[in-house]
């Protein structure tokens, strides 16, 4: 029996019921990426009383300028754990799969198969299948691949399939080719900004450490834990677009969305089952 209840409306329409509890998935390739992309989204959801829960696909094992290999890859799960604690949601689940090695292989896409699967799935968040990074393109691949599979017995059958379709989201990105991003839902977050910027702060290995070191700007980090915070708060917003202002003023209206300063946006997969608009905004909180 599903988890979801259906509203049947005139035209035939389904919508989800707003007191229904969803369980989502945001799928990631490094143990910090679900929290960039969706952190405050999930932070909302999960007070809401939805089910959320975050994957890693890789465990991060390369990513830093002094650490590597097993202990890094510790070190990151203990802050994935830490960082699920300070944004509330259920479960942040890290694979073990090389950080920088990652391929859209048939073994790798059935481990997606199977969380999906045993997460018992509403709603799959994953990026888009085009990016800078090697490890974030070949996730979108895997879970566009599974999209499709998760309801089919027969692949990965140690693992009972779907009965239903997820719906299937990407994250935003700014990407431009082969296509842009399409800013369908936009979630304004700053009621849940100072919990995502908590969430982020607990990946110390990666926001106080690597990845200022690769833009060459880690004489910039604070040492003051508050200092800190603040520091990376700052580089951490997200650029209203005009398709994204557009869609923000769509939704909210021009009066609030005026008043918005943080926000995560969101495009409907072509894979997976494919929801109108109105029930697509039901999925996500206002």
């Amino acid at each position: 029996m599903s988890k979801l209840f259906l509203l049947l409306i005139a035209g035939g329409c389904a919508l989800w019921a707003q007191e229904a509890r969803l369980r989502i998935i945001a799928i990631g390739a490094h143990p910090d990426d679900c929290d960039i992309k969706f952190g405050g989204t999930a932070s909302k959801l999960a007070k809401a009383g939805h089910a959320v829960k975050f994957l890693s696909v890789t465990n991060g094992d390369a990513g830093h300028q002094g650490q590597g290999g097993g202990m890094l890859a510790m070190r990151r799960y203990q802050e994935t754990q830490e960082s699920a604690r300070r944004l509330g949601i259920a479960e942040y689940e890290v694979l073990d799969n090389h950080d920088g090695e990652l391929l859209p292989s048939v073994e790798v896409r059935k481990q997606v198969i199977r969380a999906i699967r045993r997460w018992n799935a509403d709603v799959v968040i994953a990026p888009r299948p085009n990016d800078y990074h090697p490890d974030h393109r070949y996730t979108g691949v895997l879970v566009q691949d599974a999209a499709y599979m998760v309801v089919v017995p027969n692949v990965a059958p140690d693992t009972p399939p779907l009965r239903k379709n997820p719906v299937f989201i990407y994250y935003q990105d700014g990407f431009q080719r082969p296509n842009a991003f399409r800013p369908d839902v936009v979630v304004a977050i700053d009621d849940v900004w100072e919990t995502k910027v908590s969430a982020l702060d607990a990946h110390t290995s990666q926001f106080y450490e690597w990845l200022p070191w690769v833009d060459g700007r880690l004489a910039e980090v604070p040492k003051e834990p508050a200092a800190r915070r603040k520091w990376l708060a700052q580089m951490r917003i997200q650029p209203l677009t005009p398709a994204v202002r557009a869609s923000l003023e769509k939704r909210y209206g021009a009066e609030r969305a005026a008043q918005v300063r943080y926000t995560e946006s969101f495009e409907l997969c072509e894979y997976g089952r494919q929801p109108g608009l109105e029930e697509l905004n039901l999925i996500f909180p206002k």
